[in-house]
Order: structure tokens, then C-alpha cells, then sequence
């Protein structure tokens, strides 16, 4: 490749929802580039971006894969990006760096739940977008009725530059309406086209949607607008001219069109992001934190001091972590210093790659605007920033979805603990979209992902490289116990052992706070019965109760507990007597002041078509599910509800079954609530057979 500006590169994301043709279409795009000499295809497993075992297995995408072609004096960076909501956190690391999207859309089902998803990252972060529609190909494929579908969901901003001449089996050409030519495609799968003019029966349709684009285009810039106000025509500078800024500026989506399995559309969609679409020097300066905290901003200039994001990390078998780095500003070589600003820890820069997939190629060094891949980072992973010692920056970290799913995992063999918390930390910082909690209160280390399937590639993985297995289980939901009425107990302990005994006498009186409140611990002691000193001493007793609860072995909430009365022996009575005198006290006065369970209680919001409403309602009634609201957001309606965590297992897989997979949806803590009387009695049975069988 030759030396690139950064006018010269293209950064380029490509997203969907599930198999809509992301992969077959970068196939196309790396093929017209003449970057592969063959057409791979996801049934046979040998795309290019689709190159890890478990991808192949599953015929989809799951990390993001960086590709690099040259077309026409620029350079393409493109990354593939999973459609699947499992593995959207891949989606929010890359679009933090691409400066144009593709976003596809299905030829026969339009706007899906998956495309609404990218397109709200992209709404958040200002991207430029353009739409593709895909599988033309297909029987039942209908532009018209897709387009339609996308501007009642984004607005008439996404409107058409090219138009397909018919849909079907028998698709093979595309009205271009900015150049005003059939492009009529082979039938080889090359991607080469024929340009031709119009046939007279579609030149009245051409010129129609012309107009609509031209008009649209006008309204991008003032000086432009004016102008076609007073003439209402556009030269050709003013319609580039125009239809740069609208991209820019995402006040224009234009619609492309084609067939990625019969690749078509691909080299005309190239020409087009070269032509109109930003490159790095066009994006607003990416925003920072210098060294003292104070916000800055990273122009594009590959003569300031370097800069870069890493929002990657690759674990890639015999090579070991690759580090996909976007260039801000300055630019970076091999055997360069610098500093990871956002540990403060020095990095020297080894191999720097250009990637195809799995197939690398080395590179002398990245410039501002640049996206590539570091080799073997010492302590470097996704969300750091690299810097210039001289003039240090820190860039916001992405910030990922909450968790959707969660599993406990325990070792399948004694003695593989330390294998598997080192195992899942180092994955862990190349996927930071799930989490680790060694959780204390329930006994069970439980990863939280995006999705079951999600953490079954987690899971997978940590068997493939770090050789070991884990069994899987249901999380312990972390259940609270609380008081609904008052009590009053005396706790009397005495034990004599010949010499030194041990003596303690506690009054205690406990009462109900509100939720939310906590607890209290109050003295009020009078007269000395019990000295001041053994008061902390009682307290830490009580508060030993409080963490193992005293029903069901669950945390004690919203209780204030008070100390009135006591006494003690001048010889045998010390601090753990009392210690055990508060437990115990305590503990009684828990168990008669009319004890209940509460549940934890999560807000969730499911997205989904309206004809899959039915089905989602009577699932969340079984689910004990209260609906909170309903709302319309385009082609697809928003069911709010509060549902309890225990409901809530493996719900991801069943909305998925229930919809075709055309549904997703997003949960977060909400509050406890007291648990119905029979659901309680059977947590409260299965808590005391555990208990009796560790004993």
C-alpha cells in the first residue's frame, strides 16, 4: 500500500441485526479490492472476518474483526461487528472509532430490532451513517416497502441514491441516481458492472427520486440551499459539495442498495464512501482529559504529539494479544515509548500489523486517523488510552450495556481456582462487556453477560485456551430478610468450664425501618447493668446475625435494633460472651417480630414487533411480571414492566424463541419487595434443606 493522509482514510463499521449480510458483504468489498482472490461464504466457514473456531461453529459473528483494503488512492479500515445483542459491547467499542457506519437492512423484513440497536449507538455518538439495503436477491425482497419502513423509523433523512431495477431471483442491476446509470452486474460474482443509460420505463421513477435527493441535499448547506431555492438546480460540486456535509453532519442517511451473497453493490458502495463519505480530517476533534483532568480536544494532525485509543483486545493463538488501536493525533512507530495515561505505565511499541482477518501484515507505523493492531502490550488492554509523555491525554472509556444474564460458575476439578479467576480476568480484558463478582454474601462466583450465548463463548473459551472446564448453575438470587412487626427477647448465656466462665445477659427490643432504611443499632443502658465497653461487643454480635440472616440464611434489611437492659458478672463475663449473647438475642427477636422475605425487583424493557405483543405479555404474567407502560417507537412497540430477579433466568433464550429472535431487551435493579407467602415457604424449605445437608 502506499503512504496515506489522513484525508485519504476511510474508517469504516458495518452493523445489523443478526444475518442480514454483513460478513458476505465486507467478502465482496475485500474481493472487488482484489484483497482475497475468492469469495468465502459463512455456510463453509471461510470468510475473512469470520475466522475463529467458535465463529465458525456458529456461523455468526462474535468480536470484531478488523480488514484493510486499498480502492481508488484511498485506504479502507473496515470492521465487521457482530448482529447478535450477545456481543453488542464489540458494537460500542468499535463505533467509538469509525467516522462512517454501514448500517444494513434486510430486503424482505426492513428495519429490525438489531438495526434499531446500532442505530441508537450511532444517535448518541453523532455518526455518519449510510443504509444498504441487502438481499434484494431474495423472494419477497421489496425496496420500496423497506425504505418506507426505514424513514418511518429514522426520519426522510435516509433516502435513496440508488433504486434497484427489479427484485428477486433475477436481480442484477441498480439505478445509480447521482450519475443517472443502470449499473447492470455479471453474473460471476465479481462485483464488475456494465454502466449504461436508463431504460425509458424507469426514467420518469430516476428522475422523480433525483429530485427528492437534490432537494434533501440542498437543505444540508445554507449558501447551497439558497441557491436551489432561486434556481432549483444543483452544478455537480454542489451536489458533492452538499451530500459530503449532510454525511457529515448526519443530517443525510443515503440509502445503497444491493446483494452481498450475489455481491453486488459492493464496488459501487466503495466508490461511493470514497467519494462522499468523511475521513478522519472531516470528524469534529475527538474530546480528552489532559493530565490535570481539564477537557481538551484531538484535532486530527499527524504532525502533534501522539495520541491513540485502544478499543480492542485481541487474543489470537500463537500470537498472543493484539491491541486494535485507533491514531488520534501525532503518529506511532515501532520502537517508540510511550505512556498509557490511563494507568500510567510505560509501553514500548513492538510489531505494528495491518489486518485481514486472521492474516497480518506488517507495518512501519500509523498515523493520525489510522486504526491498526499493537503486538504484545504489557499491561495494555481495551479502553486505555496511549500518549505522548510530553503532552498527556486520556480518553473516555466506552461505557458498556448493563448484563442481561447471569450464570455461577464453579471448577469441574479441585485445585482449578486460581486457573479459572486468572483465565476469566485475562478474557475479561479483552471482552470488559461482562463482568466477574466473587460474590461473598451467596457463596458463588457469577459472570454477568449480554446474553446466554454471550457467556457460553466465555465459557468455551476459558476451556480452549486456559484448559479448564467449569460447571454451570443457577445464581442464588440475593434474597433479604426484614422484620414486619415489633419484639421484645432476653438472651441469658452462662458457661462454666472450671476455671474461667463465661457470663452475659441481654435485653433487646427491635422494630421495623422503613425499606431503604438499613439498620440501627441504639443503646439505652441505664444504671450500669451492662458496662459501656461490652456495648460494641453486643453489636458486633448482632451484626454477625445480620449477614447470616435468621430464617433463611439471607442478609437482615431495615431493622433497628435497641439494647435496654442486661447483666453481667464482675469475673466471667467478657467480650464474647456478649458477643454470643447479642447474636442469639438478636436472632430471637428477628424470629418472633413477624419475619418476611423480600425479592429483588428489576425494571426491564423489552423491545419487539407489534405482532409478537401477545406472546411477551402472557410470557411476563407467568413470570409474575407487573407492566409498568407501553409505548410505540416506529415499527416496534416498548413493553415496561418490573419483574423479580428469580423470573428473570434464562429469559434472554426464551424472548428469542418467542420472537424469531427479533426482540431484545435490557434490565436494572429496581427495589425489594416482600415475596408472595407460597413462593416464600418453598425458598424458605429449600434454604433449610441445604442447611441441614451441610451439616
Amino acid at each position: 500500500m502506499k503512504d496515506y493522509g489522513p484525508n485519504d482514510i476511510r474508517n469504516v463499521g458495518l452493523v445489523s441485526h443478526q444475518s442480514t449480510g454483513k460478513s458476505t458483504l465486507v467478502e465482496g468489498m475485500l474481493f472487488a479490492a482484489g484483497a482475497i482472490t475468492r469469495l468465502g461464504t459463512i455456510d463453509d466457514g471461510s470468510t475473512t472476518s469470520d475466522y475463529r473456531p467458535d465463529e465458525i461453529d456458529r456461523k455468526i459473528s462474535i468480536s470484531a474483526a478488523l480488514m484493510t483494503i486499498d480502492w481508488k488512492k484511498n485506504k479502507f479500515n473496515l470492521l465487521d461487528l457482530p448482529g447478535y445483542p450477545d456481543f453488542i459491547g464489540e458494537v460500542h467499542c468499535a463505533l467509538r472509532v469509525t467516522d462512517l457506519t454501514i448500517v444494513l437492512v434486510n430486503g424482505v423484513s426492513g428495519v429490525e430490532v438489531g438495526t434499531d440497536l446500532a442505530w441508537e449507538i450511532l444517535e448518541k455518538n453523532k455518526g455518519p451513517r449510510v443504509l444498504f439495503i441487502n438481499r434484494l436477491d431474495k423472494e419477497h425482497a421489496n425496496f420500496s416497502k423497506v425504505v418506507a419502513h426505514a424513514q418511518e423509523a429514522y426520519g426522510f433523512s435516509a433516502i435513496p441514491v440508488q433504486f434497484p431495477v427489479k427484485e428477486g431471483e433475477t436481480f442484477d442491476a441498480i439505478v445509480d441516481l447521482l450519475t443517472m446509470k443502470k449499473l447492470t452486474f455479471q453474473a460471476d460474482g465479481s462485483g464488475k458492472y456494465k454502466s449504461e443509460e436508463i431504460p425509458a420505463d424507469l426514467q420518469g421513477k430516476a428522475e422523480e427520486m433525483r429530485n427528492a435527493l437534490i432537494e434533501k441535499i440542498a437543505e444540508a448547506d445554507d449558501a447551497i440551499l439558497e441557491k436551489y431555492l432561486n434556481t432549483m438546480e444543483l452544478s455537480p460540486d454542489e451536489i458533492t459539495q452538499g451530500l459530503r456535509a449532510g454525511i457529515r453532519n448526519a443530517t443525510i442517511f443515503p440509502i445503497l442498495c444491493g446483494s452481498a451473497a450475489k455481491n453486488i453493490g459492493s464496488a459501487p458502495l466503495l466508490d461511493f464512501i470514497c467519494e462522499y463519505g468523511p475521513s478522519p480530517s472531516d470528524r469534529p476533534a475527538a474530546l480528552a482529559a489532559d493530565n490535570t483532568g481539564a477537557e481538551v480536544k484531538v484535532a486530527t494532525d499527524d504532525k502533534a504529539p501522539f495520541s491513540g485509543f485502544i478499543f480492542k483486545t485481541l487474543s489470537e493463538m500463537h500470537v498472543g494479544e493484539l491491541s486494535l488501536i485507533r491514531v488520534y493525533s501525532g503518529q506511532i512507530k515501532a520502537g517508540d515509548e510511550v505512556l498509557n495515561t490511563s494507568n500510567n505505565i510505560t509501553e514500548k511499541i513492538g510489531q505494528i500489523y495491518e489486518l485481514n482477518g486472521r492474516n497480518r501484515k506488517e507495518k512501519g507505523n500509523l498515523i493520525a486517523g489510522d486504526i491498526g493492531a499493537l503486538v504484545k502490550l504489557r499491561n495494555t488492554h481495551t479502553n486505555n488510552t496511549l500518549s505522548d509523555r510530553r503532552k498527556q491525554v486520556v480518553f473516555p472509556a466506552v461505557i458498556f450495556p448493563e448484563p442481561v444474564v447471569q450464570v455461577a460458575v464453579t471448577p469441574k476439578s479441585k485445585g482449578d481456582e486460581d486457573k479459572i479467576s486468572s483465565g476469566l480476568h485475562t478474557l475479561n480484558e479483552t471482552d470488559p462487556s461482562f463482568t466477574i463478582e466473587v460474590n461473598s454474601e451467596l457463596k458463588q462466583t457469577v459472570l454477568s453477560g449480554q446474553g446466554e450465548i454471550h457467556l457460553a463463548v466465555i465459557v468455551n473459551r476459558l476451556k480452549e485456551r486456559y484448559g479448564v472446564e467449569v460447571e454451570q448453575k443457577k445464581p442464588r438470587i440475593p434474597y433479604r430478610e426484614t422484620i414486619t412487626g415489633k419484639s421484645d427477647e432476653k438472651y441469658r448465656h452462662k458457661k462454666q468450664t472450671g476455671g474461667a466462665g463465661q457470663f452475659a445477659e441481654v435485653w433487646m427490643r427491635i422494630e421495623p425501618m422503613p425499606r431503604g432504611g438499613g439498620f440501627e443499632f441504639e443503646s439505652q443502658i441505664v444504671g450500669g447493668s451492662i458496662s459501656g465497653p461490652f456495648i460494641p461487643s453486643i453489636e458486633k454480635g448482632v451484626r454477625q446475625i445480620l449477614e447470616e440472616g435468621a430464617i433463611a440464611g439471607y442478609r437482615i434489611v431495615d431493622v433497628k435494633a435497641i439494647v435496654y437492659d442486661g447483666k453481667e458478672h464482675p469475673v466471667d463475663s467478657k467480650d464474647i460472651a456478649f458477643q454470643i449473647a447479642g447474636r442469639e438475642v438478636f436472632k430471637m427477636c428477628v424470629q418472633s417480630a413477624k419475619p418476611i422475605l423480600l425479592e429483588p425487583i428489576y425494571d426491564v424493557e423489552i423491545k419487539c414487533p407489534e405482532e409478537n405483543m401477545g406472546d411477551i405479555m402472557g410470557d411476563l404474567n407467568s413470570r409474575r411480571g407487573r407492566i409498568m407502560g407501553m409505548e410505540s417507537t416506529g415499527r416496534f412497540q416498548v413493553v415496561k414492566a418490573k419483574i423479580p430477579l428469580a423470573e428473570l433466568h434464562g429469559y434472554s433464550s426464551t424472548l428469542r424463541s418467542l420472537t424469531q429472535g427479533r426482540a431484545n431487551y435490557s434490565r436494572k435493579f429496581s427495589h425489594y419487595d416482600p415475596m408472595p407467602k407460597e413462593v416464600e415457604a418453598k425458598v424458605i424449605a429449600e434454604a433449610q434443606a441445604e442447611k441441614a445437608a451441610a451439616q
